[in-house]
């Protein structure tokens, strides 16, 4: 288990992360989630020790720097390409090994896990993205530790590798280990995780659930497809609903459980060819808690394409530049 409290960094005048105080449960695999510059990687580097401001976070009751072989009890990999430069990745794990006195037999065994047994020879600064994190996931269950912090561990990787890393994350955790992974695929993220930590402008947004996440930041709708539509979203608005119609025919109902949509069909009689609640996603969440701390914020194109600038006539002479060497030869000759 994972212990953060008060947890709290400041560059300068601004405050990266600011009081975070949560914990992460052994046995569920816990997502990490923040628009850019929410503090993320700054908040996975103070729990590691790897930077310093006030609060303190503890691994079973015990601060990192208490542990005396951290890689038998925390596998961390917070950045994707952070290897020797000269040495094969084989060797690369097979030093980490030797520092931490794990056995020069496990460095293939995990180099078979995440299926880089073929290149256990090659160098990583050769390596493409989606092998890095390959190898650093390696890395961090080189010591088969029970608690795996992870920052942007699927960046890279193709969907079969996405995939894979999904079910060996839920397997892991299914295990009993405690697994803290950051991520901004947020549709990997919610068929992966079951617990969330969600921050804005480095402070806490949310803590628990998924599934709660999701219904506090969103509003389910039903779906209501019937012959009488314009009588029965009367009946539904009546009765305090809110009735828009659905992109592809029939009523979105909010405000009101498809049960008692149902039961008021009955009572007055009205057929009904398909009732079905439709949940919100996790990004529809996600972007409705997270919007007032974004701090990069992006405009929409409003503007239509640039008009066609018309061909040069004898009252518009083509003025001479001086820059345009589009049809010179390479040497620079007229």
């Amino acid at each position: 288990m994972i212990t953060v409290q008060g947890l709290r960094k400041r560059y300068g005048n601004k405050l990266a992360v600011d009081d975070l105080t949560f914990d992460v449960q052994p046995g569920v695999v816990t997502g990490f989630l923040g628009p850019n510059g929410a503090g993320k990687s700054t908040t996975m580097r103070l729990m590691l020790d790897l930077d310093h401001g006030a609060g303190e976070t503890r691994f079973d009751g015990r601060r990192f720097d208490e542990i005396r072989h951290p890689m038998h009890e925390i596998g961390a990999v917070l950045e994707a390409k952070a290897f020797h430069p000269t040495r094969t990745a084989r060797n690369h794990l097979r030093m980490l090994a030797a520092g931490s006195r794990i056995p020069r037999k496990r460095v293939d065994e995990v180099l078979d896990f995440v299926g880089l047994t073929g290149v256990r020879g090659k160098k990583p600064k050769g390596f493409s993205l989606g092998m890095s994190q390959r190898l650093g996931l390696a890395q961090a269950m080189l010591g088969d530790p029970g608690t795996l912090i992870l920052d942007e561990p699927a960046n890279g990787l193709d969907p079969h590798g996405i995939h894979w890393l999904r079910d060996v994350l839920k397997t892991l955790a299914g295990q009993g280990r405690t697994i803290f992974v950051s991520s901004h695929l947020l549709s990997e993220m919610s068929l992966m995780a079951d617990e969330l930590v969600v921050i804005g402008q480095g402070k806490m947004i949310f803590n628990g659930e998924v599934d709660v996440f999701v219904r506090q930041f969103t509003q389910s709708t039903v779906l209501v497809k019937t012959p009488s539509a314009t009588d029965f979203a009367e009946t539904l608005k009546g009765m305090g609903a809110t009735v828009d119609p659905a992109p592809d025919g029939g009523l979105l109902v909010s405000g009101a459980d498809a049960s008692v949509i149902g039961e008021l069909a009955h009572r007055d009689g009205i057929v009904l060819h398909e009732l079905a609640t439709r949940s919100a996603s996790l990004e529809e969440a996600f972007i409705t808690a997270t919007g007032a701390s974004e701090e990069y914020v992006a405009h929409d194109v409003t503007a239509g394409p640039p008009p066609e600038t018309p061909p040069p006539t004898d009252s518009q002479p083509v003025q001479e530049t001086g820059d345009d060497t589009t049809d010179k030869p390479a040497g620079g000759a007229a």
